[in-house]
């Protein structure tokens, strides 16, 4: 088991003023937050910069497409000055090269954002990969993207919580694993089809949680970072 989980809050708004909201319970518990395709596409990527300003970011765009392409907008992103960025794994092993040269490059050395890639969408299971060609379990393709992924450059892989204990014995403790998909015990599971407990994600070996819905839509948003940070910690 990972010593330490982080926690990242996800901030799924179209919102600025709701965002800067969310931000600042995350600035109060020093934690990161994510921002992800909803904001970036609604509020241009100069609000983006601006609520980046002085803050920990996980810039979640899930970048798919030619080695050029993602090379370029991953140089376009250093204004923003992540700290996490995510390309999915699917775009193949060229792609997630190019992807690491990029970050390399245009980045400082001493501020390199941790490159992530995506493995498999945690709205996903078995019936939904059939229906896209694919006829191992998600578990399999998990490990054979992850593979391919981190041999290609990437730091570290977004998995399900379901998958992390096994990544984590078969990738080791160096690698970066973020699991999203997580709710409270009494929670529903919304859009998700593959989600668990932040003690459960830690538990499994999670390097980082992305939580979202079960803070933002919390009764005391700050009480329940609060809670969720205990619990990684005890």
């Amino acid at each position: 088991m990972i010593k330490n989980t982080g926690l990242i809050l996800a901030l799924d708004t179209k919102d600025p003023v709701q965002a800067e909201q969310w931000a600042k319970i995350a600035d109060a518990t020093g934690q990161m937050i994510k921002i992800g395709m909803e904001y970036t596409y609604a509020c241009g990527f100069d609000e983006v910069c601006r609520l980046a300003q002085g803050r920990k970011i996980f810039l979640d765009l899930k970048l798919h497409d030619i080695p050029n392409t993602v090379a370029s907008a991953i140089a376009s992103l250093a204004p923003v000055k992540p700290a996490m960025l995510t390309v999915h794994a699917l775009g193949g092993q060229d792609m997630i090269r190019a992807a690491r040269r990029s970050v390399d490059e245009h980045f400082p050395s001493d501020s390199k954002p941790i490159l992530l890639a995506v493995t498999i969408l945690t709205s996903m299971n078995q019936e939904n990969l059939g229906s896209i060609g694919i006829s191992v379990s998600p578990l399999e393709q998990v490990l054979l993207l992850g593979k391919m992924a981190l041999a290609a450059g990437a730091d570290g892989l977004v998995c399900s919580p379901h998958e992390v204990a096994y990544l984590r014995e078969q990738l080791g403790d160096d690698v970066v694993l973020v699991v999203p998909g997580i709710r409270m015990a009494d929670a529903a599971a919304d859009d998700q089809q593959r989600v668990t407990t932040p003690i459960q994600a830690h538990q499994a070996g999670a390097s980082w949680i992305v939580v979202g819905r079960p803070i933002t839509r919390a009764e005391n948003p700050a009480g329940m970072a609060k809670q969720i940070i205990h619990e990684l910690q005890g």
